[in-house]
């Protein structure tokens, strides 16, 4: 069975970091769990919060970032409406040793 097609702005409309007037700079794209402080792991393909020191969440590109969460929503039984994934900015804090959501943590509903 195909899996149904994926929306080009399936996880967020897309963006590129030097065109965001962003607060702080961003180190690259990462996926966000709406509603929590938990990024994808790009290792190990799940959620882990934004302060594990095993967390490797940045992706170097918008599109390796999608191509993740399409990953993630298709093993996990989700679809395309129901996933509650965002691709976002992010960055890393070397002194704090932690991710930074640049934006916070984003809601499902604003």
């Amino acid at each position: 069975m195909r899996s149904a097609p994926f929306p080009a702005d399936a996880f967020g409309d897309r963006f590129t970091l030097d065109d965001l007037p962003l607060p702080r700079s961003a180190a690259g794209y990462a996926v966000q769990m709406l509603d929590t402080d938990t990024l994808l792991d790009r290792i190990t393909g799940t959620f882990l919060p934004v302060r594990s020191s095993t967390l490797d969440g940045i992706f170097d590109s918008f599109d390796a970032a999608y191509a993740a969460a399409r990953t993630w929503v298709e093993t996990h039984g989700k679809t395309v409406d129901d996933h509650r994934l965002a691709i976002v900015p992010a960055s890393f804090d070397s002194v704090m040793e932690r991710h930074i959501l640049i934006y916070g943590v984003l809601c499902t509903q604003p």
